[in-house]
């Protein structure tokens, strides 16, 4: 087979564009980034044959075809070899079917690809490019070429810090199993202190004083807070002991217990120039004690309790000290009371003011319409019984008994200092329960309270020795009777026992003055019975006779109403009723031997009836069982001796 020169030119031309052109096919691998040699190589093939091969065509258009001219030479089947050796040294000694799946020939194989009808068709598809087209394209591959550039240097930057990632993520994965470690090292040594602090902790914390209570005991101010500091020390104290007789030599005890035996007397130091600050204040002028007592010494009693625990000596002396205080405090200011009342006038009732006793201003009968003009009763009891209604009043002042210029009886000054002794001695036995228990007995806080108000309770008897022992006012002796036991009874109620004594030996100055007056109004009205003529009146002096009333029958009616009165809640036990049973049956003796001296008998009667009917009339609204013994015993009186119309 023989080739023309001139029909191979465009031949020539056409496969050699056609074998450049797949290498810049978009469907050729080449050009993938991932492969940045390939890619150099390609751009490298790709701009040498378009120089070369324009210059040989411009120099070699009559040369032969050059595969026909190695058909010739070889034979179909050395050209077979030769393009067989060439594909596979292009291919990279890959397999024919290998570099046919590469590359894109568009469904042709290499002898359909090499055949003239094929060429024929390549020339139909690409078009001859000039020169100038290759140097137009030429910009745009080497764009092409500088932008795979800046792809690979940031894929090299890409590279670089996912590398260095790659180093820092090694080395803090290191760090992590290091902390990890180091982590559960800890976790052991944890569980180990805990193991250790679930066994000493408590220990620890009970026999340690914080620095900060000890800075408090001190330094600090005493306030409630050091009391709860000292609170503090006390447990720590209490704790120390209990481990110290277990016999247990630990070194840590054995430390502490030193320097908490010196936190312990210094506290004590403080506490006792507290105290002994808080005593002298007592003596000041003009001070009120029940203050000083509530708000320095009630506030801090638990100061005397650790006090008398550590050292009972102190403690004991302390006591002392406030008691012999106490007790000079006391006598002081009853004295200036006892001599403020003494300056009180008071009603004089001698042994004058009796029954039997008659006197011009008494002579005279209660339907005469003569009234006495003495400037006191001794048989009214009147408005002194509301004396023991009014239980809410306080205690005169001193200032008011020296400006008082009124005349009292004796209950006045009796009530007043015996009020203001039992509300003192009350509030002070209540303070020394308070203060000194549980750190001494009741019984030992009675003999602490006998000792403060021994000169006291003197005082109050001798007040009242100097009230009742000239007195012959049998009302006002019987008021402060029941005075005396109204103390009593609230004594009893505020559960203060320590004054028991002061009120039994109150009640055995007046009982005794009590019966003793009574007696001599028993024996007074026995004088005037026996003074009493039996001889027969005669015939003018039965004339002048009248059946009223005797003067004495009023007195009596007037005396009895006011012991009554005074006998509402009286016990069976008490004297009133024997005394009072004495003196109603003198004066019946006494009434009995004067209606005989009248000479007609139904003036007689007429007479007892209305001495006997106006003694019921008196008495007849007071209440009590000594009071409807009496009115029942004179009602039978009035009865037996019958109405005279």
């Amino acid at each position: 087979m023989s080739y023309s020169s001139a029909p191979r030119r465009p031949s020539h031309l056409g496969p050699a564009s056609a074998i450049q052109r797949p290498g810049f096919s978009p469907r050729s691998s080449s050009l993938s980034i991932n492969s940045n040699d390939s890619t150099m190589s390609l751009l490298a093939s790709s701009r040498r044959p378009n120089g070369t091969g324009l210059k040989k065509s411009a120099t070699m258009s009559e040369a032969p075809d050059p595969l026909a001219l190695l058909e010739k030479l070889l034979g179909s089947e050395g050209v077979e070899v030769v393009q067989e050796t060439t594909l596979t040294n292009a291919a990279g000694n890959t397999d024919l079917d290998e570099v046919e799946r590469e590359l894109d020939f568009e469904g042709l194989d290499l002898r359909q690809l090499i055949s003239p009808s094929a060429r024929h068709t390549q020339e139909d598809l690409y078009t001859t490019q000039t020169t100038e087209q290759f140097e137009q394209d030429k910009t745009k591959f080497e764009d092409l070429h500088l932008s795979i550039r800046a792809c690979d240097d940031v894929l090299n930057s890409v590279e670089i810090n996912l590398t260095s990632f790659q180093n820092d993520l090694a080395a803090v994965s290191a760090e992590i199993e290091t902390l990890q470690a180091r982590s559960s090292a800890l976790s052991v040594r944890l569980e180990n202190r805990k193991v250790v602090e679930n066994g000493l902790g408590p220990i620890v914390e009970e026999i340690s004083v914080p620095p900060a209570v000890v800075k408090k005991i001190v330094e600090g101010a005493i306030d409630e807070a050091w009391v709860r500091a000292l609170a503090e020390v006390e447990k720590k104290s209490k704790a120390m002991e209990i481990k110290s007789k277990e016999n247990r030599n630990i070194k840590g005890i054995n430390d502490l217990k030193p320097l908490l035996g010196n936190l312990i007397d210094k506290a004590l130091e403080r506490i006792r120039d507290f105290m002994v600050a808080q005593i002298k204040a007592l003596r000041s002028p003009n001070i009120n004690a029940q203050i000083i007592q509530q708000q320095h010494f009630i506030r801090y009693k638990d100061l005397f309790t650790f006090l008398h625990r550590h050292h009972p000596q102190l403690a004991e002396q302390i006591g002392q000290a406030y008691m012999n205080t106490m007790r000079w405090y006391f006598v002081n200011q009853f004295t200036r009371y006892h001599k403020a009342l003494e300056k009180i006038k008071l009603h004089i009732i001698d042994k004058h003011d009796v029954l039997g006793q008659d006197d011009g201003s008494r002579k005279s009968n209660i339907l005469s319409g003569a009234k006495a003009t003495t400037p006191h009763d001794a048989f009214n009891l009147g408005r002194r019984i509301d004396m023991l209604k009014t239980s809410n009043q306080a205690a005169l002042s001193s200032f008011l008994a020296e400006e008082e210029k009124s005349t009292h009886y004796m209950e006045v000054p009796f009530r007043n200092f015996n009020l203001a002794l039992v509300d003192n001695a009350s509030a002070e036995y209540s303070f020394l329960t308070t203060f000194f228990a549980p750190s001494l007995s009741y019984s030992a806080i009675s003999r602490h309270f006998n000792y403060i108000f021994e000169p006291t309770f003197a005082l109050g008897q001798s007040l009242t020795k100097s009230l009742v022992h000239e007195t012959f006012d049998c009302l006002g002796l019987l008021l402060c009777v029941r005075l005396n036991q109204h103390f009593a009874f609230e004594l009893q109620r505020r559960k203060i026992p320590a004054v028991d004594g002061y009120i039994n030996g109150t009640s055995m100055s007046l009982w005794p003055r009590f019966q003793v007056v009574m007696d001599y109004h028993c024996e007074s009205v026995r004088t005037v019975t026996n003074g009493i003529s039996t001889r027969k009146p005669s015939a003018s002096e039965q004339a002048k006779q009248s059946a009223a009333p005797h003067f004495m029958t009023q007195r009596f009616g007037q005396f009895m109403a006011g012991i009554l009165a005074l006998s509402t809640e009286a016990g069976d036990d008490e004297p009133v009723s024997a005394s009072l049973t004495r003196l109603r049956s003198e004066l019946e003796a006494f009434l009995t031997k004067t209606s005989k001296a009248i000479g007609d008998s139904r003036k007689r009667e007429r007479f007892l009836y209305n001495n006997y009917s106006l003694i019921l009339t008196i008495i007849g609204d007071v209440e009590g069982k000594l009071a409807l013994e009496q009115q029942e015993h004179f009602e039978g009186l009035k009865t037996a001796f019958g109405e005279v119309g």
